[in-house]
């Protein structure tokens, strides 16, 4: 079963297909709508061929939907008919949960994805529950994200951010009770290892795509089945 994954975010589209070991990436901003999305992945992924694909979204996804616009993008996404622009089943879940899923290792796990915002999304005992623990309120009538997202970061500078980060990470250790806490996204490179509790590790943007295969798991573990079953 060949996967078409595609991680959306506010500057770009990255996409891999299963087997493959170089994933390619177009613009995207805040003139993209879904049917501009899907035309640039198309074209992006020209020569490759897929049975389905997993879309990282930088939103809330609920059972498949998507719940409201996404900030940085352009419009209509909410009832995009996703399946019938690709072709394919296609599943679609909250960009930091996905790459939760792709960090997820056992246990009681809790991402948290630094970027323009806070992704957050725990797993517990391999089963998925995206989360907006970002949005929560914060010091001062904030949000967390507003602290630790992009805008804290350009706010505070890099020693007051970091220091922020640490605080906000035993804050949800204290509420939420993970065994092990993930830091992902594209500013978890502003954070060396050795600066974090010992319950912490540091994650890769590469795990979005494994978290996009492992979306279609329990495809390939029923087709398996039926194959063994039809063999004997």
């Amino acid at each position: 079963m060949n996967i078409l994954v595609c991680d959306i975010g506010g500057t770009s589209v990255k996409v891999l297909l299963s087997g493959e070991s170089e994933r390619r990436k177009v613009p995207s901003g805040p003139e993209m709508t879904a049917a501009d999305m899907v035309e640039a992945v198309k074209t992006l992924a020209e020569g490759w061929s897929w049975d389905a694909v997993s879309i990282g979204y930088p939103g809330p996804v609920i059972h498949g939907r998507v719940m409201s616009e996404p900030s940085n993008l352009g419009p209509d996404w909410i009832a995009f008919d996703f399946e019938k622009a690709f072709g394919c089943p296609v599943r679609i879940v909250n960009d930091a949960a996905m790459q939760a899923l792709g960090s997820y290792h056992g246990d009681r796990m809790l991402f948290m994805g630094l970027g323009t915002g806070l992704g957050t999304a725990m797993i517990v005992d391999g089963v998925l529950q995206p989360m907006e623990a970002g949005h929560l309120p914060y010091k001062n009538k904030k949000t967390y994200e507003e602290y630790v997202g992009k805008r804290g970061y350009a706010e505070l500078g890099k020693k007051k951010w970091h220091a922020t980060v640490l605080d906000v990470i035993a804050d949800f250790k204290r509420a939420l009770e993970p065994d092990y806490i993930v830091i992902g996204g594209g500013n978890a490179k502003k954070i060396k290892p050795d600066e974090l509790p010992d319950y912490c590790e540091l994650g890769s943007n590469a795990n979005a795509f494994t978290g996009g295969f492992r979306l279609w798991d329990d495809v390939a573990k029923k087709s398996e089945t039926t194959a063994s079953a039809a063999s004997q």
